[in-house]
């Protein structure tokens, strides 16, 4: 075949180089009715707080997962901003750990700074996750939202750490996690608040200092920052073809590579969940982050029909059933 012209690009050289963090999210929001009703806005509060807080150079990777058009043409307005750097779009839904190992395999970055779609994030987040990365040896995973139950499993790496310490870290134990952040984390994630605080009453904080740098030993899967390498290490290398779950195995996985599991002192992250309350949406317009238009929510009480004992369980199934249906889902 003829070939016309030369490629006005033969023989040069790009400037542009990756950032040494890229941050990655994953976003997965199918339609905007019943569970996904106020997804978009929570997308959107989660992708303004990057762009206005992150205060290091970075490139942002975001991967669809086979969201509605509404959401993909959002997308693609960033990223033809050039407030994306990189935008994947699949057309399917491959599962969360499916789309982890495309991103985490495309993701330029020496270190990948992880969340879901569900994130808010605080001035200052990325700096203070560097710090800690930088400051602590053998570090594999640092969070920015302290959840006192995350220090509950894939713990061996940090008590291994604590039990061999060295000359210049400190240890400290006491209750610091503010009730206000568990609280928060457990309405958040369909918690009871009340029953958590309960359960976790008198269970400690370990805090670790080391250069003046202090972090909780624990993290959290939903949003970290993480050496790329530790992360294609941790991960499974078959396609496992779950739509969710394995993100306790990622944890244990890090874990068991000797590597630490530690998050910042102070809040600079927040699980959102799946709706903005009217309380929440005001703090965010008090970060200086639009959320005009945002649709939020009032959590009611609990339909009745959910308060009868051992309903639920059975409601989720139905759910799960009707959701395999309506989305081709085997």
């Amino acid at each position: 075949m003829a070939r016309f012209g030369v490629s006005p690009t033969r023989g040069k050289m790009t400037k542009d180089q990756p950032a040494r963090v890229t941050v990655a999210v994953l976003t997965f929001i199918p339609e905007l009715e019943g569970y996904y009703r106020y997804r978009m806005e929570v997308l959107r509060a989660c992708l303004e707080s990057i762009l206005k807080h992150t205060d290091i150079p970075y490139d942002l990777m975001v991967f669809d997962n086979g969201s509605c058009e509404e959401v993909v043409d959002y997308l693609r307005s960033l990223h033809q901003a050039r407030k994306i750097d990189y935008l994947m779009l699949s057309g399917k839904n491959l599962g969360k750990i499916g789309a982890l190992q495309v991103m985490f395999n495309a993701a330029p970055g020496e270190l990948i700074a992880y969340c879901d779609d569900d994130i808010l994030f605080y001035p200052g987040w990325l700096s203070e996750h560097v710090k800690i990365l930088d400051a602590f040896p053998n570090v594999g995973m640092v969070s920015g939202a302290p959840v006192r139950n995350a220090a509950g499993h894939a713990c061996w790496s940090n008590q291994a750490f604590i039990d061999g310490l060295s000359e210049g870290v400190q240890v400290e134990r006491e209750h610091w996690i503010p009730d206000e952040w568990e609280r928060d984390w457990a309405v958040s994630t369909s918690r009871d608040p009340d029953v958590h605080l309960e359960a976790t009453k008198d269970q400690q904080d370990i805090r670790l200092t080391t250069g003046g740098v202090s972090a909780y030993a624990a993290a959290n899967h939903y949003q970290y920052l993480a050496p790329r390498q530790v992360l294609l290490s941790a991960i499974p290398q078959e396609w496992t073809g779950k739509l969710m779950g394995h993100m306790i195995e990622l944890d244990e996985a890090i874990d068991g590579q000797g590597l630490l599991r530690l998050s910042t002192t102070e809040r600079y992250t927040r699980h959102i969940g799946n709706v903005i309350s009217p309380e929440f949406a005001e703090e965010i317009r008090q970060m200086g982050i639009d959320v005009y238009g945002m649709k939020v929510s009032h959590r009611p009480r609990p339909h009745w029909l959910v308060r009868i004992p051992r309903v639920r369980p059975v409601l989720n199934w139905i759910y799960g059933k009707l959701y395999n249906i309506l989305h081709n889902v085997k």
